[in-house]
């Protein structure tokens, strides 16, 4: 367990040193920038969830909440596939490639398509 806090310790940093600190500023930018409207707080709210989560991917995964909230997680997710998130996700899935063709690279895009997935359908997700 300690080995384990150690290497995401490391894995972290040099995620932030390698460009995940830029990633994390952009998704909190557009959370603020969608928090500005009332439409926009639930979709900034998930950006922010996305910044959390690119800012320390390491040690960190993604679980179904319980559908307490019944269609409205499956209507905002499908309203957010079609305004950015096949683009956010698609960007991850470019990178992880990219980065999965070095054995360096492995870890980080690893962690990029672990963020795929929670850009792809991030409602009705909670961090851990």
């Amino acid at each position: 367990r300690k080995q384990e806090i150690i290497m995401s310790f490391l894995g972290n940093i040099l995620w932030i040193i390698f460009g995940g600190l830029a990633v994390a500023l952009e998704y909190f930018a557009a959370g603020i920038s969608l928090c500005c409207t009332i439409i926009g707080i639930p979709f900034g709210i998930q950006m922010f969830k996305l910044g959390l989560m690119s800012l320390f991917p390491f040690g960190q995964h993604t679980v179904e909440q319980p559908s307490g909230a019944g269609c409205i997680f499956s209507i905002f997710n499908i309203l957010w596939m079609f305004t950015g998130g096949l683009v956010i996700a698609f960007t991850h899935l470019i990178f992880g490639i990219l980065l999965c063709i070095t054995v360096v690279g492995i870890p980080f895009g690893l962690q990029h398509f672990k963020l795929m997935s929670l850009a792809l359908w991030p409602f009705g997700k909670t961090l851990v």
